[in-house]
């Protein structure tokens, strides 16, 4: 039936690990990954609990195509409370170490309590022990990373890690995979750094069995292959360019928050695009982007690896940076590129590359840093409050430096590390911070955008893209064309989007796919791999499911539907050039209807009758 159907409880005050079996019921209900966990995170945590508490679980979770030869089916989640919103946190992440625990027999781990002292948890199929990490404490991910490798003398194991970002309390710290796949909005970093929990190792050769249908399952994965392989985006944009390919695309529909927010277009986006990675430089003659990159089971490959020209000033004497990395997405490129004035590729790049070595959310480190630097121009930040860093928009040095810190837990980086709700705040500029529910909103202006707008005021886990991604059809025309600037029709859109985007996560697919696939495409692999008959309408209605399901465990965390709101520049200030120049994000046009079609009260609270429609 596809699931392991095994859970791992790992009781860190006790020390103990102890297998136990996975709520089938529940399964059937949310499928599993991002649903799945969430529903035992609502059933064993009281969602008033201090999210850095031992009374705070972390859970480690696979879908049921995790691990399988489905098309993308290597991503898990981590499920948890957010140090950083006070929300449900679920952040997922791609590379390998998903599909090894899968083949290591496990559908879930639940971290639980916390250790007295430094440990990771090694699991060997079904063995599993905590193991001392004492001499691991203060170490960045890639340290981790080797240092465990020699000890264990398996090149086979998969590791994911946290760096000293999250041993300092860095609110947006990122749990790293792979050296560079990250779990990495939401601090869910934080909360494992938390419990003295500094990795969790996997060595899994068992496979993956149980499958319902075999013979149907091969022919369905034939055929959505085919069907990604011939679509423009995921056949030939995302393999050629990864999700820069947006750079350029979003800048010029006026949608990419340059310095702060404050401009909607860069205009040096085209030095730090996907197209720009693959040009040789002037300096060495070599270009940015070595190769692509694939996770585990994927055919679109949108990874890069990139190296740092190594005369450039942040690596000159540094050879360890010398060598291919994890290169830039576009959010990645965007918060520290173009929201903070910054076209330095080079620069960029090892940034990128110290958020990955020592796990930092790049999207909330770069948003942090880009309202720093406004504040700081405004007066608001003095030298003497960040150290010396002059906090201009476009130092590159300053990004270099500013980076370090964060990551080191030292000096301005400190300040950086709460995320910029609470630097904003702290300095009397909270109208400066672009956040929604505390976490940074990502590469794309609502005001140029409309629909990513309300997407974003009412994500469950803060400002998020990757919760209704309704530039698919407001840019890219995926499924089908709408018009950005409007706001007729947007909220069934995003319900739409969110609503199937929970499913996708929840079944271990990569939501990239989707700008291929629709349920259709992916129902059909869910129902001959799972237990029971999974239709598109139950897919879809299972998304609504968990949406609800994380709604109200916010709701009872103290959140309202004040909440569900934007930073004031973009309500008020309007765009300045571009197709969307003269416009404000309409957000009050939307979320009534919004609320009205998800069946809430106007006070953004579920009806009862919601709640039972959804078996809630």
């Amino acid at each position: 039936m596809s699931w392991s159907q095994k859970v791992l409880r790992v009781n860190l005050t006790n020390g103990t690990a102890v297998a136990e079996p996975l709520n089938m019921e529940w399964a059937q209900k949310y499928l599993g990954q991002r649903g799945l966990g969430t529903r035992y995170l609502c059933e064993e945590v009281d969602p008033q609990v201090d999210a850095l508490s031992p009374e705070n679980k972390l859970i480690m979770v696979n879908g049921p195509l995790t691990g399988t030869m489905a098309a993308t089916g290597g991503r898990y989640a981590v499920v948890t409370k957010s140090p950083l919103t006070g929300a449900v946190a679920c952040s997922n992440s791609g590379g390998f170490i998903g599909a090894e625990l899968r083949n290591a027999g496990w559908d879930m781990v639940i971290f639980e309590g916390r250790s007295d002292k430094p440990v990771y948890l090694n699991i060997e199929n079904q063995n599993a022990e905590l193991l001392d990490a004492s001499d691991l404490w203060g170490t960045s991910v890639w340290e981790t990373d080797e240092k465990i490798r020699q000890r264990h003398q398996d090149p086979r194991v998969r590791i994911a890690a946290v760096g000293r970002s999250a041993e300092n309390g860095c609110l947006y710290s990122a749990i790293v995979n792979d050296l560079h796949r990250a779990a990495g909005r939401s601090g869910v970093g934080t909360v494992m750094a938390s419990k003295n929990l500094k990795a969790v190792v996997v060595r899994g050769s068992l496979g993956v069995s149980g499958i319902k249908d075999p013979q149907r399952f091969m022919k369905e994965i034939a055929i959505q292959k085919q069907v990604l392989a011939d679509n423009p985006v995921t056949g030939v944009g995302l393999p050629t360019y990864g999700t820069q390919v947006l750079m350029n695309v979003i800048n010029e529909v006026g949608a990419q928050p340059t310095r702060n927010a404050r401009d909607v277009q860069f205009e040096s986006a085209h030095k730090i695009s996907g197209e720009a990675m693959h040009e040789p430089r002037e300096s060495d003659g070599k270009p940015n982007l070595t190769r692509n990159a694939g996770c585990f089971a994927c055919t679109i490959a949108c990874g890069r690896i990139s190296t740092i020209d190594q005369t450039h000033f942040s690596i000159k004497n540094k050879p360890q940076y010398w060598g291919n990395t994890g290169g830039l997405e576009y959010e990645n490129a965007w918060s520290m590129g173009s929201d903070t004035g910054i076209d330095d590729l080079d620069a960029v790049t090892y940034a990128n590359a110290i958020c990955n070595e020592d796990g930092i959310d790049p999207i909330s480190f770069g948003a942090t840093l880009a309202a720093a630097m406004e504040m700081f121009e405004a007066g608001d930040l003095t030298l003497e409050d960040t150290g010396g860093l002059e906090l201009r928009f476009g130092s590159a040095e300053v990004l270099v430096k500013a980076v370090e810190l964060t990551a080191a837990g030292e000096g301005f980086g400190k300040e950086l590390a709460m995320g910029s709700k609470r630097l904003c705040e702290k300095y009397g500029r909270p109208d400066l911070s672009m956040t929604v529910k505390g976490q940074e909103f990502p590469a794309y202006d609502p005001r140029g955008i409309q629909g990513m707008g309300l997407a974003y005021a009412t994500s469950n886990r803060g400002a998020c893209h990757l919760r209704g991604y309704t530039v698919s059809s407001e840019v890219l025309g995926i499924p089908e064309k709408t018009d950005p600037l409007a706001t007729e029709g947007k909220p069934e859109l995003v319900k739409a989007f969110q609503d199937a985007t929970a499913a996708v996560d929840s079944s271990g697919l990569c939501v990239f796919a989707t700008f291929a696939w629709t349920l259709d495409n992916i129902a059909p692999q869910i129902d001959a791999a799972c237990e029971g008959e999974w239709t598109v309408e139950r897919l879809a209605e299972t998304g609504e499911r968990i949406w609800n399901m994380e709604r109200r465990f916010n709701l009872a965390a103290g959140l309202t539907g004040a909440d569900d709101s934007l930073p004031k520049r973009l309500l008020t200030e309007a765009a300045k050039t571009g197709p969307a120049k003269g416009m404000v994000a309409k957000l009050g046009d939307m979320l009534p209807q919004y609320y009205e079609i998800r069946g809430w009260g106007d006070d953004g609270v579920p009806s009862k009758e919601t709640y039972q429609r959804l078996g809630l």
